[in-house]
């Protein structure tokens, strides 16, 4: 099979909507990170995401909905403040967690009677969800445990062969996946902290909201297995009032130890690390994420074979970078 990039034409939107409804599977654009989809409805197509992928079976997938109505066709019993943040906060890079229905099989949750529901913003995805005319269930279109692509070039990088389209959006806005918001009891709980900050969703909910606790099973994606990974060995900074003399420090050593390392940082620091490799990462946390999958894959590009990587406040985007970091690095905390 040669996989081929499509530009997001209306015929081309038809021929990977028509991939999904004939049990294919296909990668297309949101404004997270590019997703492999399937009908969440069918299993053997389901099954086909998790081979291609190299996924683990008991790892849960998002299902992508164009509107409020096939929300309904996916889950049930939802309460009201799930309602209140459907309102608010979709479409958007906010997935939630609720009662599944009988017809979505239990390898789209990995086995759990709850599923993750999304209704991305990206007019591209939007476009194709829409000509699907079916839930689509997605996980990020790479090889398991690869960084998240945000590129279409990503996806044929680590797909090609595997599959038969690539439907191209352009580079993705925010760059890191979804915020996970468990809605299916009582009380709040993030699962994972994504392009959807917590203070937005504490305000909306009007309670503080609590994180899940730590489980042997994995209650969404990117919760029990590594994740996010380059070839590279990626350390990550804490986030303090000397980091960039700190990393300076561990790049020094690495170097002199015949390892070749790049730093990840803000913009307005780069001039602190003198004529050491450094990726200047945007002014921001929000340029930050945009930048940081794409930056994970470029150093393998570059050959280099050390990540640092400067810490963030752990506020906004910033607890999403935070999460993906600490993944990506193994827990590796400078």
């Amino acid at each position: 099979m040669n996989t081929k990039i499509l530009q997001p034409s209306d015929q081309n939107i038809q021929t990977c909507a028509r991939v999904i409804q004939n049990g294919g599977v296909v990668a297309f654009p949101t404004e997270t990170v590019y997703g492999l989809g399937a009908d969440a409805r069918n299993e053997r197509a389901v099954r086909e995401i998790f081979r291609v992928k190299g996924r683990p079976s008991d790892n849960p997938l998002i299902v992508h909905v164009y509107d409020a109505e096939q929300i309904e066709e996916v889950a049930q019993n939802i309460s009201p403040a799930a309602r209140k943040l459907m309102a608010q906060f979709m479409p958007g890079a906010l997935t939630l967690v609720l009662e599944k229905k009988p017809n979505i099989p239990l390898c789209v949750t990995g086995g759990l009677s709850t599923v993750g529901v999304r209704m991305p913003s990206h007019p591209v995805c939007r476009s194709f969800l829409q000509a699907c005319g079916v839930p689509v269930c997605a996980p990020s279109a790479n090889t398991s445990t690869l960084p998240s692509p945000t590129a279409a070039a990503h996806v044929l990088r680590d797909l090609q062969g595997k599959i038969p389209y690539v439907l191209d959006g352009g580079n993705c806005e925010i760059g890191v996946e979804s915020t996970i918001l468990d809605m299916s009891g009582d009380t709040p709980r993030l699962l994972r902290a994504g392009g959807v900050s917590r203070e937005a969703l504490e305000k909306a909910c009007g309670c503080r909201i609590e994180n899940a606790a730590k489980s042997d099973r994995a209650l969404c994606p990117g919760m029990k297995y590594k994740h996010y990974s380059p070839r590279a060995n990626v350390l990550f900074s804490a986030y303090y009032s000397g980091m960039a003399e700190g990393i300076a420090r561990c790049y020094d050593m690495l170097a002199q130890e015949g390892k070749r390392p790049v730093i990840l940082c803000l913009d307005a620091r780069v001039p602190a690390y003198g004529t050491r490799n450094v990726y200047a990462m945007g002014k921001d946390s929000g340029g930050y994420a945009h930048n940081l999958f794409a930056s994970l894959r470029r150093a393998d590009d570059d050959g280099f074979d050390t990540v640092i990587a400067e810490g963030v406040a752990d506020t906004g985007v910033g607890e999403a970078i935070i999460n993906r970091l600490v993944k990506s690095s193994g827990g590796q905390i400078i």
